[in-house]
């Protein structure tokens, strides 16, 4: 590295929330979501999982969003997402001129499912959260009530844990 590029060198910001991030990841990929909660283990349900796990943290994080800190968080989370399933596209094969259509597409699914899982877990309407889940995590595929229940109470417990912590563990990603 050159001295010019260290004394000019900026820090992405963004790699404040890389170990939010990670731990999204890690939670969206947990065995529960497919054995017990009958998520599709494929590119697709893995998607929707890390999606829906994103959702609770970013609900959490919007009840704070006073804050400046919180609400820069929150969007820094959402670029990381975008930059990970730009990626994700890449290497699948998705080429440039459509992986910006894609990328719209998922932020506009983001943007569906907080305000579907902002109701459901604000009323706790499980019927409201069972027709969430059923219509994003399984994108309308046949599966289990068992299943969907299963996925609805780890939605439930995960939002549970996320406000009973300090924003700050939040954003640490000590969740």
């Amino acid at each position: 590295m050159s001295v010019f590029s260290r004394i000019f060198a900026r820090k992405d910001p963004r790699q404040q929330a890389m170990p939010a991030y990670e731990r999204i990841v890690a939670l969206g990929r947990d065995p529960y979501w497919y054995l017990d909660g009958g998520v599709e283990d494929s590119v697709d349900g893995r998607f929707e999982a890390v999606t829906t796990v994103l959702c609770a943290v970013l609900l959490r994080l919007e009840g704070d969003d006073t804050d400046s800190a919180v609400r820069h968080f929150s969007v820094y989370l959402a670029e990381l997402f975008v930059d990970d399933m730009d990626g994700q596209l890449r290497q699948n094969g998705v080429g440039d001129l459509i992986v910006g259509k894609h990328i719209g597409k998922m932020m506009s699914a983001l943007g569906g499912r907080l305000g579907t899982y902002r109701d459901a877990l604000a009323t706790g309407d499980t019927a409201q959260m069972a027709e969430g889940l059923r219509r994003n995590l399984y994108r309308d595929a046949p599966v289990s009530d068992a299943a969907v229940a299963a996925a609805a109470q780890k939605l439930v417990d995960l939002s549970a844990r996320l406000k009973a912590l300090p924003i700050s563990a939040i954003m640490q990603g000590d969740f």
